[in-house]
Parts: C-alpha cells; sequence; structure tokens
C-alpha cells in the first residue's frame, strides 16, 4: 500500500473523527434509500444494490468524476430503457421490468424529495 501512496487508518464505530469519509457515504446512502423506499421501508434492503449504483455513478465534487470513473477508468454505462417482451428468458425479463419499475420510482421520490 506504501508503494501506492496509500495509508491505511484503522477507525472505530460511531467515531466521526477517525471515520469522516464512511461517515459522509452512510449519509448519501441514508438518504437515497429514504427515497427509494419511503412507501415501505421494511423493504429497505432490496434497494441497496440500487442505492449503491446510484452513489457510484453519480459525479462528485470532491474527485470531480464518478467513483465508477475512477475505478473503472470510464464512464458507467447508460442504463436504457427496457421494452417488455424483449428478452426471451423469463427471469431476465422479469428482472429488467422490475428494474424498470425501480426507476420510475426512484425518480418520482427525488423529484418529490
Amino acid at each position: 500500500m506504501a508503494f501506492q501512496g496509500v495509508q491505511i487508518q484503522l477507525s472505530t464505530s460511531y467515531h466521526p473523527q477517525t471515520d469522516g469519509q464512511s461517515e459522509v457515504v452512510n449519509r448519501c446512502l441514508e438518504t437515497y434509500l429514504r427515497c427509494m423506499c419511503a412507501d415501505s421501508p421494511q423493504n429497505w434492503s432490496k434497494w441497496l444494490p440500487m442505492a449503491e449504483w446510484w452513489y457510484n455513478t453519480t459525479y462528485h465534487i470532491a474527485i470531480k468524476a464518478t467513483p465508477y470513473e475512477i475505478m473503472y477508468g470510464q464512464p458507467p454505462p447508460i442504463y436504457l430503457p427496457y421494452l417488455p417482451g424483449e428478452s426471451k428468458v423469463e427471469l431476465v425479463d422479469r428482472s429488467l421490468r422490475k428494474r424498470e419499475e425501480m426507476l420510475k420510482l426512484i425518480k418520482f421520490h427525488l423529484r418529490r424529495a
């Protein structure tokens, strides 16, 4: 790690002075989750992957890029709208329909926030 100029700093739970960056990320994810699952908060864990994707593909002023771009060296792929019946595999079709529903709901709640 030292070879790459990275310093490891251990931190303890609930100690923001040593864990400020984690606190910022957690606060962002909490905000996203509140918007995404306002109608059914008990299902927050189902929305976590989408919240993580949203965070990682959102432009961050501090790094002047998205975390995805920093990690992979290219912009994140753009989700193309899904048209029902595009997939011949029912499980894929169902998953993509669900993704479209989630994206619509996310946009709705973020506009309201």
